[in-house]
């Protein structure tokens, strides 16, 4: 590995340490090797904690992008806000892929970060990191990135690569099965029709399958995702302009950019969503219209596409006792996507077996309808993820608030000079409207 050049590592310390006097709660640390030089850099601002603070059950720790002149690997923790976009907790570059570099890491992220551990984590296949999960966070579910498996299968499908058949078969595997049967179906079907049952690789990956099959993943929360194609854009997004050339004082003006128009997004959003109604094709009442009220407006795009499905459903009530009744809720033609729901009537407690609430954070159809059948036109406090709402952040807002009064104008600036730039355009040709 190159070493980093003394003078662009002391401009980037230094750049840090002018963040930090703007920013008592910046944070920054740097590890140095056994020669005196720097070997690893870490760092966050204040408002990559608040929003831990307030998203960070599930992260998103990809370390495959390394377009820098020195070959480091750097290391973004992203997760994703209430809007269903991307949020940075921190960065890092490190030197090596060692376990020990990523402990370090996990490490110091964690002591930044009020040792509050997420619920979730997705990687991609790296043994090294695994280690280092399993060393520093025990009890936080580690899943595979399925935008790497896709990516490394493709590496060694060969011939396979041309055959949409088993493209879709095991696209099917990897991201379609709902019920731990139908993966094993689906996956023991396509191994023997293309003859992979002995294929190194593919046995390696069904071992693994309790850390990427979704439909043996969803009793924690993971935010609905399932994969790391987030990470991958965020990637994509801060290394835009970055090549093999680039120094890391040039990445980190670029990655500043990156997040000042991540956050300039979500301030537009947040404004978008408390100042406007969400629209639907669909009658705007009951569970539905509670649902504009309180989520933002990407949620409630999922919240009413469940809201849709729910009403092309057939209900079967399959057992009953003193408190819970006990229904089998599928899609209309579709016996195959059968769930059991327990409802118990009085605390409108209800259960299903696609655990849809548990891992993403809002009701599954087969919930939706139960709740209709009972005439619950309201969704349940206990039903409405926090992190989901409007309201999340607003704590957050109404502090920055407060420290700078500049700050609520920010988002109606940025929506009146969007509007009056597109009428510049549109009037510049013509004499009259100029």
């Amino acid at each position: 590995m190159e070493q980093i050049e003394a003078g662009d590592a002391q401009t980037l310390v230094n750049i840090l340490n002018q963040e930090q006097s703007k920013d008592p709660n910046f944070f920054f640390r740097v590890k140095f090797g056994k020669d005196g030089r720097i070997s690893n850099i870490f760092w966050r601002d204040s408002m990559m904690l608040e929003d831990y603070r307030i998203y960070g059950d599930v992260l998103v720790f990809d370390t495959t992008y390394r377009t820098n002149r020195y070959n480091l690997i750097c290391a973004p923790f992203v997760g994703m806000n209430n809007h269903w976009h991307n949020c940075m907790f921190a960065c890092a570059f490190i030197g090596d892929d060692k376990t020990d570099s990523f402990v370090w890491l996990l490490e110091t992220f964690l002591k930044v970060m009020e040792n509050k551990k997420p619920t979730s984590i997705f990687t991609d296949q790296d043994q090294a990191m695994a280690n280092a999960i399993e060393q520093v966070l025990p009890n936080t579910r580690h899943r595979l990135c399925i935008w790497h498996l896709e990516q490394n299968a493709i590496t060694i499908f060969g011939a396979l690569k041309k055959d949409k058949e088993f493209k879709y078969a095991f696209n099917q595997c990897l991201n379609m099965c709902v019920k731990e049967q139908e993966f094993e179906a689906k996956w023991q079907a396509m191994t023997q029709r293309y003859e992979l049952t002995a294929h190194s690789w593919y046995q390696r990956v069904c071992d693994l399958k309790e850390k990427w099959c979704p439909s043996l993943s969803r009793d924690f929360f993971s935010a609905g995702i399932l994969s790391s194609q987030r990470s991958e854009s965020t990637n994509h997004a801060i290394g835009f302009r970055a090549s093999k050339a680039t120094t890391l004082t040039e990445f980190y003006t670029i990655f500043k950019k990156t997040i000042n128009r991540w956050r300039s997004a979500e301030k537009y959003d947040e404004f978008t969503c408390s100042k406007s109604i969400a629209f639907t094709s669909l009658p705007l009442s009951g569970m539905l219209k509670h649902a504009a009220q309180v989520f933002t407006l990407s949620l409630f795009r999922d919240f009413e596409e469940e809201f849709g499905y729910s009403m092309a459903t057939t209900v079967q009530m399959i057992g009953r006792n003193e408190e819970c009744l006990l229904y089998q809720v599928a899609l209309e033609d579709k016996p195959w996507s059968a769930h059991q729901v327990n409802y118990i009537h009085e605390s409108h407690n209800v259960w299903c077996t696609c655990k849809n609430f548990e891992a993403s954070g809002w009701l599954c159809y087969h919930y939706i309808r139960i709740l209709h059948l009972h005439s619950v036109t309201r969704i349940p406090d206990k039903y409405v993820s926090k992190r989901w709402t409007k309201i999340a952040k607003t704590e957050t807002w109404d502090r920055l608030k407060n420290q700078d009064p500049t700050h609520q104008y920010i988002p109606w600036r940025q929506t009146m000079i969007r509007k009056y730039y597109n009428l510049i355009l549109k009037s510049q040709e013509n004499e009259e409207t100029r």
